[in-house]
C-alpha cells in the first residue's frame, strides 16, 4: 500500500471508530481491513482502493445507523484528500462499494470492491457475532432487561443468519461459508443457543 495513504487513514480516518458503539470500534475496522486485503489476493484489484474502502466503510455511523452505508459513501466522495491517491472514477467506485456493503442491502454489490468489503464485514465467528449482537442491544436499547436483551439478540440471529436470513455471501474464496453453516446449526439447537447467549451476556455485564 502507498505509505502516504496509509499514514492519512491511520491518523485521520480510523480514529473516528473510537466514537462508535462497542460493535463498531477500531478493532472492527482493522478486522475488515485485514479480511478485505486477504480476500483481494484472489483478484486483480487495486490494493490501495481495497484498503481505503475497508477503512471508510462504517464512517457514516457518525451520522446515522440506519443509513450509515450511504453516509459512508458520501464521506468518501467529499474527502478531497483522496484525490491525492485516486482518480474521481476510482473514488466513485469506492463510494459505491461502501454504499453496497451493508448486510441488509437489497441488491448485489456493483463491483468486486463492494463484494470484497461486504464479505470481509461478514466475518463469521460465533462468539464474536453473539457478543456484538448483545453489545448493539446494550448501546441502542439500554432500557431493556436481561431477558429482553437476550430475546432481542436471539431474534436478530434468526433474522440475519438462519436459513432464509438476509445475510448473503459474495466471495467463494472466503471461509465464511463453512462458518455460516456451523452458526446455522447452533441456531437450530435452541437450548444450546440460549445458554451461549446467556453466558456471554453475563460475561459482558460482570
Amino acid at each position: 500500500m502507498t505509505p502516504s495513504l496509509q499514514n492519512y487513514i491511520e491518523s485521520e480516518i480510523l480514529p473516528r471508530y473510537e466514537a462508535f458503539d462497542a460493535a463498531h470500534q477500531r478493532d472492527h475496522a482493522d478486522s475488515v481491513i485485514r479480511q478485505s486485503l486477504a480476500l483481494a489476493e484472489h483478484y486483480d484489484v487495486n490494493k490501495d482502493m481495497v484498503y481505503a474502502i475497508a477503512a471508510y466503510h462504517d464512517t457514516g455511523l457518525v451520522v446515522d445507523r440506519k443509513t450509515h452505508h450511504l453516509e459512508s459513501g458520501r464521506i468518501i466522495r467529499e474527502d478531497a484528500r483522496l484525490l491525492e491517491w485516486f482518480t474521481p472514477e476510482e473514488i466513485e467506485v469506492m463510494a459505491q462499494a461502501a454504499e453496497d456493503h451493508r448486510a441488509s442491502s437489497d441488491h448485489e454489490p456493483r463491483s468486486i470492491y463492494g463484494k470484497l468489503v461486504a464479505e470481509a464485514d461478514r466475518l463469521i465467528d460465533m462468539d464474536t457475532i453473539l457478543r456484538r449482537t448483545l453489545q448493539y442491544g446494550f448501546a441502542h436499547y439500554p432500557e431493556m432487561s436481561r431477558e429482553e436483551q437476550i430475546a432481542r439478540a436471539i431474534a436478530h440471529l434468526h433474522e440475519k443468519y438462519a436459513e432464509g436470513g438476509y445475510l448473503k455471501l459474495w466471495i467463494p474464496e472466503s471461509p465464511n461459508a463453512g462458518r455460516l453453516r456451523e452458526l446455522r446449526a447452533l441456531i437450530r439447537r435452541e437450548d444450546e443457543l440460549l445458554l451461549r447467549v446467556e453466558n456471554i451476556y453475563d460475561e459482558i455485564k460482570i
